[in-house]
Formats: C-alpha cells, structure tokens, sequence
C-alpha cells in the first residue's frame, strides 16, 4: 500500500520556502532577462516570471534557491513527479545500451508498443495499433493525416473550447484566440460544435432538465442534410477538456457523441494527452463513460520528464495506413521508451492503486475547496474529477462576469510569492487549474490549498 511518508520521500521537504522575499529574485530576474532577449517569446509560457532550475517530485527550485510546490506538474506533464528514482534508473541503463535508432523497429520501442495497447480503454486494449511523436501536437496532426487516408472523407469535427495542438492542421481544431489571431487562413474543413460546458451554457438550460441539448445538437449538425457537414471523417474530443477551462461533462454526453458519430459513420477519437495518463482517476478520462474510441491520442504524463507522445488506433484501421508514409526521425527514441514504460508501471501496479489514490485524493481536494467556495466572493465553479481540478473565478457569482485577467495575474502572482506554482486556463482565462504530479502528499495538497484560499481571500 503507498504511504504518505513513501511520497514524502520523492520531494524537497519543507516547501514552500521563499527566501527572497519576492518572485522572481535577482538571479531568475538576470535568467528571465536572458530568456527574453534570446528565446522566442511564443512559448507557451510567454513572460511567466519564474525560472526552474531543479525539480524533484511536486517541487521545484529557482536559481535563488527559492522552493516551490509545484500544482502545475508541468501542465499535467509529470504525471509520477520530477525525477522519480525508477523512471531515473531506467533512463540511466538505457543511457548505456542505445538512444537514437532513427524511425526503425527498436527493442524498447516494441516493448512500449505492446505495453500501451495492454493499457488501453476495453475495446482498444490488446486490440491496438500505436504510432510514435515526441508531443501531443504530433500526435493530432497524425491523426488528422491518418482520418483522411482510413475514411476517405476530408472534414473533422471539433469543440469550442478545444485544444489539441497548434501546428498547422491540429492548430485548425484548437479555439483560443490566442492561438489562431493573426495566423490564418487555417485548414479548411474543420466543424466546430459547442461542448457541454454546463457552468456557461450556450443554450441557457440546465442538466439534467436540458436533456443533454448539446449533444443533440452534434447529432443535428452529423446527421441532418443541408448543414454542411456531409464529409466527416471523425470527431475529436476531449474526455475533460484541458485548455478551454477544465470542464467536464455530465454523463451520457460522450455516449450521446457517440451514437452521432456512428449514425454518420464518422470515427470518434478521444484527446488523452491533458486528460489521460490516470490524471482523473481512471486510466484514460474517456473511461468515465461507456464509450470505446476508434483511436486515442496520449503523450504528456505518459513520458513525464522524456517527450513521447502516440496515436492508438484499433489493428482494423491502421491495416488501411500506406507502410512508410509518415516518417518520424526521432519517434520511438529508446530513452523515451524507457521512462514511458516506467512511469506506466508506477501508475498501473498493483491493479493501479496509484490512480485509485488519485481519485480519492481527488475527491477530498474538491470537498476542501467547496466547503470554503461560498465564504470567497470569486470562486464561481469547482469542477474535475481525480487531480484534474479547475476553479472558475468570477467577479460577481450571479452574473457569472469571468474575473479580469488583472485580477487572475494578481491570484497567481500572490501564490508564486507565497510558493505555489499555478497556473490559469479556460475561455476567459480565469479557471485556476490544480493539476500537480499524481505523486504529490495530501500535505502538500493542503499547504497549496491553502495558499490559494488565503490569496483569494485578499484580492
């Protein structure tokens, strides 16, 4: 059985410790200074004013030697921690034996191959096919490639509040603004559909009483002539969406997507790469429904501190791929390999008692943040399942006016200061997103919830 003091053992004691005072100090200031002149700024993290310099578990340190507990797990990236001692020791073996093979069979890479498809949501598992990318963009951009080639069919379905990358065909299903201005036309054929964001609903009704209108309305857009959606190849969705504000949805609704899907021969293919890798409590976040995905994207927490990302697809399908038609230099690098399958047995062992603690953790995480929602103005929405938790901040509940992006840098600025690392998301970009390393103890949890109540409540 893990113990507290076993997790305990896979971080810095003592965070948050802060002994300059403010973030950044002078030596992340000088980093930070450097970064801007000689980095190009279009990073995903832009001007955030923080330095890593050394990670360990659900901490990190700044070049000042400021500690932090980290609740952003690298955007749900470290799924077992930073340097946790077996993904470690398997990268150092292999280290030894081989790393690049170019885009050839490799040992370690067949091993991962056969290792995922065992992982697999019922339906998918043993019954699998996976391709190799070092990130989740890869991985979506091949999918659409693949889609076209499978169906014979040019358009892709899409959600508002989507992210599924941003090269430039997966970058035509993403929907942040932040993303797209100024860097059109995008690929052509791209449906987007609203998703059951039931705090903000487009159509202002309320679940259950709604009877999930949403997706009766993707069955409407696949199904109905003269709506223009008369080539569709698959539907790509988010389990919980990610980027577009943590949001899951009410039950019946990927089963609902589904039966669209099937009425128009469509495949349906679920983005795990946020979601997925035991983040909501169960393996792959589709696995909260009844639903079995044509193919499945995955990356981030699957390769923590190495990049490896992948598209599953059933055997059937990937019969259909031309051999050597999506060449990938570094795909399948054996190093990457390696700490995949390590950081899949952490995860799954013992009938998966890690991502069973996440779900419990999970639970009594959401319970402390509600119990407190009603006696701090600004929370407007708690919401997620497992560690994958956002809080919706508003600046007044009944309106439900997102909170200015002012005031969301002000709360996060008041925690990095304090030593928690968070990070916003969302439509308005005013979800919190309390994501940490699956590995993190409830005290840290604690420590860091209360860090966040204790900003909110001096906005």
């Amino acid at each position: 059985m893990i113990t507290e003091s076993e997790l305990a053992k896979l971080s810095y004691p003592d965070a948050p410790n802060i002994i300059t005072g403010e973030i950044p100090g002078p030596m992340a200031r000088k980093a930070l200074d450097d970064s801007f002149q000689y980095e190009c700024l279009a990073r995903g993290a832009g001007r955030f004013p923080v330095v890593f310099d050394d990670g360990l578990g659900a901490t990190v340190k700044d070049p000042d030697g400021n500690l932090f507990i980290d609740i952003t797990a690298g955007v749900a990236v470290n799924a077992v921690g930073r340097r946790h001692p077996r993904v470690v020791a398997a990268i150092e073996a292999q280290l030894h034996k081989l790393m690049h093979a170019i885009d050839i069979t490799n040992t370690r890479r067949i091993q991962l191959a056969k290792k995922v498809s065992a992982i697999m949501p019922e339906g998918l598992r043993n019954n699998s096919v996976s391709y190799f990318t070092q990130g989740g963009s890869g991985a979506l951009e091949t999918a659409i490639k693949f889609i076209r080639r499978i169906t014979g069919r040019t358009q892709i379905m899409a959600f508002h509040g989507a992210y599924h990358g941003v090269w430039s065909g997966c970058g035509s299903l993403t929907t942040g603004d932040q993303y797209r201005k100024g860097y059109g036309p995008f690929m052509p054929g791209v449906i987007h559909v609203p998703y059951a964001y039931c705090y903000r609903c487009c159509f202002n009704m309320t679940y259950p009483e709604c009877d999930l209108q949403c997706a009766k309305y993707v069955d409407y857009v696949l199904n109905t002539p003269y709506t223009a959606a008369d080539d569709v190849g698959a539907l790509i969705v988010e389990p919980q969406q990610g980027e577009g504000g943590y949001i899951v949805p009410p039950p019946g609704y990927m089963e609902a997507l589904k039966s669209a899907c099937d009425k128009h021969g469509a495949l349906f293919l679920a983005d795990e790469v946020q979601a997925g890798t035991g983040r909501t409590g169960t393996m792959w976040s589709i696995e909260h429904s009844r639903v079995v995905p044509d193919m499945l994207t995955w990356g981030k927490g699957m390769g923590g501190d190495m990049p490896m990302a992948g598209l599953t697809m059933r055997a059937d399908l990937a019969e259909k791929i031309a051999d050597s038609s999506q060449p990938n230099t570094f795909a399948g690098n054996a190093v990457s390999a390696v700490a995949c399958m390590a950081n899949i047995d952490i995860l799954t062992e013992n009938n998966s008692e890690m991502i069973d603690r996440v779900a419990e953790v999970g639970e009594e995480t959401k319970a402390t943040l509600m119990a407190e929602a009603s006696k701090i103005a600004y929370i407007g929405d708690i919401r997620g399942r497992g560690l994958m938790i956002g809080i919706e901040l508003v600046r007044d509940k009944a309106s439900k006016a997102p909170l200015e992006p002012d005031a969301v840098g002000q709360v996060v600025m008041g925690m990095l200061n304090k030593g928690v690392i968070m990070v916003p998301c969302g439509r308005f970009g005013s979800v919190l997103r309390f994501m940490p390393p699956l590995t993190i103890t409830r005290d840290y949890i604690d420590r860091a919830t209360d860090v966040l109540l204790a900003v909110l409540r001096t906005i």
